[in-house]
């Protein structure tokens, strides 16, 4: 056990402000990763900062029709609400789809998103890892990489964000809100908030030091909602590609170090593909590393199908 401080901020502007202000400082929500990850001595935090007791838990009406669930709602309490099932079931479904019940139940959509890579290599402290310590090598790039990314990668890390509500949350074209340690807040679309690796994968999203995620809003959405998910068992397992598709819009999982949306797809469909040739043109750029190589096959048939089946109903 390495020794760390803790505190339990009575804001959020205060949580941001201590976070920015203290070395090593982490946020601790449903702590169903980072615990994990101290466990393993990959977070090595030196202050916690118990942000899972603000009022930050509401699932409100928006006044647009939308919706804004707030970063502390777990996620058994947003899949079971009224609203979320009946106006938005690929969240629902997404959401349902993912950990186990008793994980849902501590979990939060805040932690959710902000949740790190269960990629082997990062968890193993033995092994190089560029997310990890910066520089050290990817060994993921030549190993054991059957669950790794196959789009928007780099040499430098083939790692895949594990979220599942994340991919619903594109489709959706959610925005989530922030508070900054100034106590000013501001807000950027989901898409926006995570990075792909690039030469830099230890940096993950969008949030300056401090900055500390407080909810997530949904426009109104009408049409067509659907999440398919493929893996290896039917539960606790994460997704190998997943597909969400919400009123003609497609985002895919698996596939990418952030939910990936299909905007190759969409603008092909727009100027009259069909289903295939707007999954081909989705995944033309896709690249395998050897034991992986499936997964492009396997998204393009999911995302294929997903948009056959909303062009059936």
């Amino acid at each position: 056990m390495r020794p760390f401080s803790y505190e339990r901020p009575s804001d959020p502007a205060a949580a941001a402000k201590a976070a920015a202000e203290t070395p090593g400082a982490r946020f601790l929500a449903g702590g169903t990763n980072l615990l994990d990850l101290m466990k393993l001595d990959v977070e090595r935090p030196a202050h916690l900062i118990d942000v899972a007791r603000l009022p930050l838990a509401a699932i409100e009406d928006a006044p647009d029709g939308g919706l804004r669930i707030g970063a502390m709602a777990t996620n058994s309490a947003v899949a079971s609400d009224a609203r979320v099932r009946a106006r938005y079931p690929v969240l629902a479904q997404a959401i349902l789809s993912g950990a186990s019940a008793q994980l849902r139940n501590k979990a939060t959509v805040g932690g959710n998103l902000m949740q790190r890579t269960r990629c082997p290599y990062f968890t193993d402290t033995a092994k190089p890892c560029n997310k990890r310590e910066p520089g050290s090598g990817c060994s993921a790039v030549g190993g054991l990489n059957r669950g790794h990314a196959v789009l928007g990668h780099s040499e430098a890390c083939i790692a895949v964000h594990p979220s599942d509500m994340a991919v619903a949350l594109s489709a959706l074209e959610a925005r989530v809100e922030t508070v900054r340690p100034d106590g000013a807040t501001r807000t950027l679309a989901l898409d926006d908030l995570h990075r792909l690796p690039g030469d830099t994968p230890h940096v993950e999203h969008d949030l300056k030091p401090g900055e500390l995620l407080t909810a997530v809003t949904l426009p109104p959405a009408e049409g067509r909602q659907s999440f398919r998910k493929v893996r290896d068992r039917a539960s606790y397992a994460g997704a190998l590609v997943s597909v969400a598709a919400a009123c003609g819009r497609y985002a895919l999982g698996g596939v990418a170090l952030k939910p990936w949306r299909a905007a190759a797809a969409e603008a092909a469909l727009s100027q009259g593909a069909d289903a295939r040739a707007a999954a081909d043109a989705e995944l033309s750029a896709a690249r395998g590393h050897g034991r992986n190589d499936f997964k492009i096959t396997l998204a393009r048939r999911l995302l294929a199908a997903a948009i056959e089946e909303g062009a059936a109903r």
